[in-house]
């Protein structure tokens, strides 16, 4: 089962788990257990260098720790919460040679947010527990987002609990009827029904699923 703080598409705040801060940093338990494992399927399915604009950074934590254990990466965070963006450049500052920059205020709930002129020379695009917690329309606007502007055979990088055909693990079914208790238009996403022929529609191909510990899945679209 998948989760973390953070807040919505719609700013809203969504404690699915107790985080603590330290100045203007804050903590999410759930980095500590599958930063790891995320790392390592990062490194298999991504490029070694260039500028990864992140999506719902949420903490900051994942970001600084991807882009401080590869050296020749840089790292574009975002999110819409304030809070969230002051963690995220706390963090940041701990990433050696600066190469996490200051987080952007996106909220791929608002159109054209891909056409900002802050997004330039992106290498890949990467979603770390968003697509649950958030409308479908959240989904949708990323992959929108991640045609405008991902260049052809570039990646975008998922990380997060999934059904699969209708189907899904125990543990996270309970968690989808506890997101949809909290709010109707949450839920836990089915790959092959909803993800993968939204990924299609915007050109963007399923190149791999790699199962993560509890019950998560990454998942890698690349642009055709």
């Amino acid at each position: 089962m998948t989760e973390d703080n953070r807040r919505g598409a719609d700013g809203n705040e969504i404690a699915l788990e107790a985080d603590r801060q330290d100045g203007a940093k804050r903590h999410s338990p759930s980095v500590a257990r599958n930063r790891e494992p995320i790392l390592a399927a990062f490194r298999k399915y991504m490029p070694q260098t260039g500028l990864f604009l992140e999506i719902a950074s949420g903490t900051g934590e994942h970001g600084a720790y991807i882009s401080s254990e590869m050296p020749e990466i840089e790292w574009l965070p975002s999110d819409p919460d304030e809070a969230c963006r002051e963690s995220i450049a706390a963090w940041g500052e701990d990433v050696p040679g600066g190469r996490m920059r200051l987080p952007l205020a996106i909220n791929v709930m608002d159109y054209g947010w891909w056409d900002s002129e802050d997004i330039t020379g992106v290498n890949g695009m990467v979603c770390i527990n968003m697509l649950h917690i958030t409308p479908i329309e959240a989904a949708q606007g990323l992959f929108r987002g991640a045609a405008g502007i991902l260049a052809v055979g570039q990646r975008l990088f998922l990380y997060g609990p999934f059904s699969r055909k209708g189907e899904m693990v125990e543990s996270n079914s309970r968690f989808d009827a506890d997101l949809k208790r909290r709010n109707a238009n949450w839920g836990v996403r089915d790959l092959e029904d909803e993800i993968v022929p939204l990924g299609s529609h915007h050109a963007l191909h399923l190149v791999a699923v790699e199962e993560m510990p509890a019950n998560n899945l990454v998942v890698v679209f690349e642009k055709g």
